[in-house]
C-alpha cells in the first residue's frame, strides 16, 4: 500500500467490528486478527469448523482463445491438465527464477480465474498485463467485485450442506461448482489453507454479510467459530503451506522452497523455466525445512538458525503450535543438512534452543491429504 492511502475494508468489516474482533492492518486491508483468541479459533478448525473472511484475496479473470496458452507461459504448473471446474496450485516466476507469487488457477466453463495473494494484487496484475499478447487474451482484475469466505474443518461439509440443495460429496478436492448457497449464486470450491477439509466461497460483495451470518447460524450446533488472520497463519504453518513474503519471494525458487511438485518442465516454455533448470543443474544450496523446537520457545520470522555454533540460516515463519504444544518453524538451511533428523539451534531472544528437522507437515492428522516435498 502506498504511503498516505487509507486501508481498505472488506464487505465483512462491519461484522468483525460487531463481533469485537481485534482489527489489524494487513496487506492494505483492515482485517480481524482474532475474535475469541488464536488458540481456540485454531482448535475449532482442527476439531470442528471455523469460518474466515478472505475477501482481501485477489481474483483475476483470463478469457479469450489464447487464455490457456497465456496461463501456460505465465505459470509453472500445467493448466492444460485442468478439466472444467477444476483448480490447481501454481506459481508465477520472474525471468531469474524467483517467485512473483503463488496462486490458484481455476478452469471455469467460459474463462480462467486466478486467485492471488492480497499483498500482491497490483504487482501480479501489472506483471500479467506486461506480458499480454496483442490479441486473443482478455485480462480483468475482478478483486473488488468478488468477496470470499472460507469454511474449514472436519465439520465444514456438514455446515455448508444445510445451506445448499446439492450433494457436496460430489465436489472433489481441488474441484468447484456453481451453487446456490442460502439462496445466493456463487462459486464453491473444495480448497483451503488449513490442512482440513473445507470450502472457499466466491460471491458478490453485497451478499457476503448474509452468507457470513447464515454459515455461523448453520454451524452453531457444530461449534463453529469466526476465525482471524492469527489462526489462519498458525494453521497453515502446521501444514508447511508457504506464505508469500515470508517463506517464498523473488529471492527464492520453487525447488528450494519444496514446491518442485508444481513445476511441470515437460509442458514446454514458461517464464523462469531456463533459470530454474540452470539452478537445479548447478545444485541447490539451501532448502526450506520444518524445524521442531526440543525445548519450550516461540520462534519468529527473522530469528537466526545455528548448527554447531555457526549461523547457517534464518526462520522464515514460526509459531507455538496449538496442536503439538511446541515451537515450530520453517527455515532455509544448507541442503546437506536438510534431511529429517538433522539438528540445529534456533536463537529465541538470547537463548539458543535445540531444534530438529522433521518431515512435513508438522500436523499429520489433518482431514486433507496433500503432497509435500
Amino acid at each position: 500500500m502506498t504511503e498516505g492511502t487509507e486501508p481498505k475494508k472488506t464487505p465483512l468489516y462491519p461484522k468483525h467490528v460487531l463481533a469485537h474482533a481485534k482489527i489489524v492492518e494487513f496487506a492494505g486491508f483492515l482485517m480481524p486478527m482474532f475474535y475469541e483468541g488464536i488458540v481456540p479459533e485454531h482448535k475449532a478448525v482442527r476439531q470442528n469448523v471455523g469460518v474466515f473472511d478472505v475477501s482481501h484475496m485477489g481474483e483475476f479473470y483470463i478469457s479469450g482463445p489464447g487464455a490457456l496458452e497465456f496461463i501456460q507461459k505465465m505459470t509453472t504448473n500445467d493448466a492444460s491438465r485442468l478439466s472444467e471446474w477444476q483448480a490447481q496450485y501454481s506459481t508465477m516466476l520472474y525471468d531469474h527464477g524467483g517467485i512473483v507469487d503463488d496462486l490458484l488457477v481455476y478452469r471455469l466453463p467460459d474463462r480462467y480465474m486466478l486467485v492471488v495473494n492480497a499483498a500482491n494484487i497490483d504487482k501480479d496484475f501489472e506483471w500479467l498485463k506486461s506480458h499480454l499478447p496483442e490479441s486473443g487474451v482478455e485480462l480483468h482484475n475482478a478483486s473488488d467485485e468478488v468477496a470470499q469466505i472460507a469454511i474449514q474443518g472436519p465439520r465444514a461439509q456438514d455446515v455448508l450442506q444445510k445451506l445448499v440443495n446439492y450433494d457436496l460429496e460430489q465436489i472433489k478436492y481441488y474441484h468447484a461448482a456453481e451453487l446456490d448457497v442460502a439462496g445466493e449464486r456463487m462459486l464453491v470450491s473444495r480448497t483451503g489453507y488449513t490442512g482440513e477439509d473445507g470450502f472457499e466461497l466466491y460471491m458478490k460483495p453485497e451478499v457476503a454479510g448474509k452468507i457470513w451470518d447464515a454459515l455461523l447460524e448453520a454451524g452453531e450446533p457444530f461449534g463453529i467459530k469466526p476465525c482471524g488472520l492469527g489462526a489462519r497463519d498458525t494453521l497453515r504453518l502446521e501444514m508447511k503451506y508457504a506464505l508469500y513474503g515470508n517463506d517464498i519471494d523473488e529471492t527464492t525458487n520453487p525447488y528450494e522452497a519444496g514446491l518442485g511438485w508444481i513445476v511441470k518442465l515437460e509442458k514446454g516454455d514458461f517464464i523462469g523455466r531456463e533459470a530454474i533448470i540452470d539452478a537445479k543443474a548447478k545444485g541447490l544450496k539451501r532448502k526450506l525445512v520444518c524445524l521442531e523446537l526440543q525445548e519450550r520457545g516461540f520462534p519468529r520470522h527473522g530469528y537466526k538458525v545455528f548448527r554447531e555454533g555457526k549461523e547457517v540460516g534464518v526462520v522464515t515463519s514460526g509459531t507455538f503450535s496449538p496442536m503439538l504444544n511446541k515451537g515450530i518453524a520453517l527455515a532455509y538451511v544448507p541442503r546437506e543438512f536438510s534431511k529429517p533428523g538433522n539438528t540445529f539451534e534456533v536463537q529465541v531472544r538470547n537463548v539458543k534452543i535445540p531444534a530438529v528437522v522433521v518431515k512435513p507437515p508438522f500436523w499429520k492428522n489433518g482431514t486433507v491429504r496433500v503432497k509435500h516435498t
